[in-house]
C-alpha cells in the first residue's frame, strides 16, 4: 500500500507523513528534477536503441531468414518498433506499405512467425498487437524480461484515416506535457467520526 501522506498549513511534529505546502511543493520539485534529469540520461545513453538478443536462437533466426525472408523482415521491423515491453500494435495496412507487398503475404508471414513461436498476436478490434518472443528479443533490462505484456507501441497509417483527418492532421505542432494532479480530501466532520 502506498505511504499516505497529509499536506497543510503547517508541519504537524507528532505525524512524521504531514507536511507544509511549502514542503510538499519542494518535495514534488525535486522528484520532476529527478524525473528529468533521468529521461535526459536515458535519451543521452548510448543503449536507449539498443535491443538485447538471446544467442541460443541463432539457428531459428537464419532458418527464418533462409525459409521465410519476409516474415524475417517483418519480424525486424515489429522489432524495431516495440515498446520496453517487447508489444507493439498495428494494423495489416501498415504492415503492407511498409514491406511493400499485399495482405496475403503478410498474412502468411503473420503465421510464419506465430506458429514457429517467434511472436504472440492479439486483437484490439481491427489491428494486432504483436508481442515479441522475450526469450529471444527484449529491449529492457533481463532481469525485467518477466514484465514483457503492456503497454504496446501503436503504429497509425495515415491512410487509414478518414479524409477529413488526414486533412486536418498537423503533425509538426503535437506536443505532450507531464502533469501532477494532487488531490486534497476535505477534513472528515467531527460527528462522522
Amino acid at each position: 500500500m502506498p505511504k499516505r501522506i497529509t499536506v497543510g498549513k503547517t508541519k504537524s511534529i507528532t505525524n512524521f507523513s504531514c507536511f507544509s505546502f511549502e514542503e510538499r511543493k519542494m518535495q514534488l520539485q525535486q522528484q520532476d528534477k529527478v524525473e528529468h534529469e533521468k529521461i535526459i540520461r536515458e535519451r543521452k545513453s548510448p543503449f536507449s536503441r539498443w535491443t538485447q538478443y538471446n544467442n541460443d536462437y541463432t539457428k531459428e533466426m537464419m532458418w527464418l531468414a533462409s525459409n521465410h525472408p519476409k516474415a524475417h523482415a517483418i519480424l525486424y521491423f515489429l522489432i524495431d518498433q516495440m515498446d520496453n515491453n517487447n508489444a507493439v500494435m498495428c494494423s495489416y495496412r501498415v504492415l503492407q506499405e511498409i514491406m511493400g507487398v499485399g495482405q496475403a503475404t503478410i498474412a502468411r508471414s503473420i503465421k510464419v512467425l506465430k506458429d514457429n513461436g517467434y511472436m504472440a498476436v492479439l486483437k484490439s478490434g481491427n489491428s494486432n498487437v504483436y508481442t515479441i518472443n522475450d526469450n529471444v528479443f527484449w529491449k529492457s533490462w533481463g532481469n525485467k524480461k518477466q514484465y514483457s505484456k503492456f503497454p504496446a507501441n501503436i503504429i497509425l497509417a495515415l491512410s487509414e484515416q478518414e479524409d477529413y483527418v488526414q486533412l486536418s492532421l498537423d503533425f509538426d505542432n503535437i506536443s505532450t506535457e507531464k502533469h501532477k494532479e494532487i488531490i486534497i480530501k476535505p477534513p472528515k466532520n467531527k460527528d462522522e467520526n
